[in-house]
């Protein structure tokens, strides 16, 4: 036991699990932001809470660590607001936020909410850290929930609208269980006889798919599916969360399914007669609205989460564990390759090929305003072997995911569900990989959410680079959503960043290159047609009506 104030013992806490970063709105445990600076973590002040925790939720999964947040009393439903997206994604970030003293409770003190219970709808746990003596057993078992399982948020209210209870003394276990400081903290196997049957059933179906999803990622579980794809000669198609566990290269690789897809990866799920989800809660997005593969659609189902097997498709085998050891395990049962399925791996192939022929022609297009597809293929050819690429929701995801291949060695991350999410996003990534190029890629639309963190960026030296589809139309083609003059490169250099306008093709690339040699954050604020959209999820005629 050692005896020293709260405030250090987070600070010595905060080192002991090897957190590099902390993403915060000021007034929050001041004395432990001041006894951080001596363990050598790096505080991050944010513009807005949400951003904070966007950013902390974007760190734990470019960093495979949990993230950290903070906000005071008052902006705690702020941050709350912003926990929404680790939640929907299974990312393992801790809030940690001011809250109530026992004095002025229910007496209609200033900024003062009674919004404890709110946090259970968007955390694993939700922790009322009553005593300073309490504080650290909380926080291990913050770190614990946080990474273990499906991986997910956690938050700590702390007495005092800024945490003052850290300021007092006590005598602290020091113990910092190293195997929570990362994701997945335990890789449990399954059954010996489930996975012999997952085996003989993929061996035994006459056209089976593979649809990978977060999970996996999380897992690092992308090898051993190429393995196991492999042997099995078994299509792949990867969740919008799991772009980039295979490389679009690989000739097993359908691309994303679901509603923000391909239609070629569609079809060869929706043709499939098992499907066989790994790390994949197989939701609505995926699935696109559970069409694709239709309800009753032989599947297998591997997961860490039990409660996750078999809600939303009856399996006819269910694997609990962890899934790169899963996949291992079913590696070592295969007792021999299956070839046998030329014609079925030929149909999938077919329906890429004709994919990619169909949309060359837009990628190709030398068109003024730009269309996003050649947008995307700018991007795609130009993007470094190691680069990590950070998207928003609705059209960045959707283009992105129909129009980008990603090459092996890159990365993927995309948004839970919230617009605004991809720069801040992008800022927490590159915050947890300084030495790798992270791409954010949003639309004009949810860079505005939190255009003020680009002075965030720039007051940390985080060199992003944002690239912002500006059609000033925010998705919708009945009027002009947004100022046209509105230009994002002034704007960026304005708030100590450098900027670069794109209206002509044959300028993306030289703008790209420029940016990301720059040395400071970087925004390339390239103009398209407003009324050019992403097509949604291809279905089946039968459920379309087609």
């Amino acid at each position: 036991m050692a005896r020293m104030t709260g405030n250090r013992y987070f600070a010595e806490a905060m080192r002991g699990y090897g957190v590099s970063h902390l993403f915060y709105v000021n007034s929050i445990i001041g004395g432990a932001m001041k006894e951080i600076d001596t363990v050598g973590v790096k505080r991050i002040v944010t513009h807005g809470e949400k951003a904070a925790a966007y950013m902390a939720d974007a760190y734990a999964r470019a960093s495979k660590k949990p993230g950290i947040c903070l906000a005071q009393d008052i902006g705690s439903t702020n941050l709350l607001a912003g926990l929404r997206d680790p939640h929907m994604a299974s990312s393992p970030v801790i809030a940690i936020t001011g809250g109530q003293n026992d004095q002025p409770r229910y007496r209609n003190a200033y900024q003062n909410a009674e919004d404890f219970s709110a946090w259970s709808a968007v955390t694993k746990a939700n922790y009322s850290v009553d005593t300073v003596e309490r504080f650290p057993d909380l926080l291990r078992q913050a770190f614990r929930v946080a990474t273990t399982g499906t991986p997910g948020p956690v938050h700590l209210e702390l007495r005092g609208n800024a945490g003052q209870m850290l300021e007092r003394e006590g005598d602290f276990d020091m113990t910092f269980e190293e195997r929570f400081r990362q994701f997945p903290a335990f890789r449990p196997a399954a059954e010996a006889s489930a996975v012999k049957a997952a085996v003989a059933a993929l061996a035994q179906a006459s056209k089976p798919i593979i649809v990978a999803g977060g999970g996996a990622v999380a897992s690092g579980a992308g090898p051993e599916i190429i393995r196991l794809a492999e042997m099995l000669s078994i299509p792949i198609a990867t969740s919008l969360h799991a772009k980039a566990i295979v490389p679009d290269t690989h000739p097993l690789n359908v691309g994303v399914p679901g509603s923000y897809s391909r239609w070629c990866a569609n079809k060869a799920v929706g043709a499939a007669d098992l499907v066989f989800f790994i790390g994949s809660h197989s939701g609505g997005q995926v699935t696109n609205g559970w069409q694709v593969p239709k309800l009753g659609t032989r599947t297998i189902q591997l997961d860490i989460n039990p409660e996750e097997l078999g809600r939303n498709y009856p399996n006819v085998v269910t694997l609990q564990g962890d899934a790169k050891v899963v996949v291992q395990q079913m590696i070592a049962a295969v007792e021999q390759q299956v070839s046998r399925r030329a014609e079925w791996v030929e149909q999938v192939r077919s329906y890429v090929s004709d994919y990619w022929e169909e949309s060359e022609p837009q990628r190709q297009s030398d068109a003024i305003p730009m269309r996003p597809e050649r947008i995307c293929r700018e991007l795609e050819e130009w993007l470094p072997s190691d680069a990590t690429v950070v998207v928003d929701t609705f059209h960045a995801a959707m283009w992105t995911a129909q129009m980008i291949r990603m090459k092996e060695g890159q990365h993927y991350l995309r948004c839970g569900g919230s617009l605004g999410w991809g720069f801040p996003a992008a800022i927490g990534a590159k915050a947890a990989m300084p030495d790798k190029p992270v791409i954010g890629f949003v639309g004009d639309a949810g860079f505005y959410y939190h255009i003020a963190e680009l002075e965030t960026a720039a007051r940390n030296g985080i060199n992003v680079v944002m690239v912002v589809n500006t059609n000033y139309s925010g998705g919708v083609l009945e009027k002009v959503a947004y100022e046209r003059s509105v230009d994002f490169s002034k704007v960026a250099a304005s708030l100590g960043c450098v900027g670069f306008r794109v209206e002509k093709p044959e300028d993306v690339r030289p703008a790209l290159d420029k940016a990301l040699a720059a040395g400071r954050p970087a925004v390339v604020d390239i103009v398209s047609d407003a009324a050019i959209t992403a097509k949604r999820g291809w279905v089946p005629a039968t459920i379309s009506g087609e």
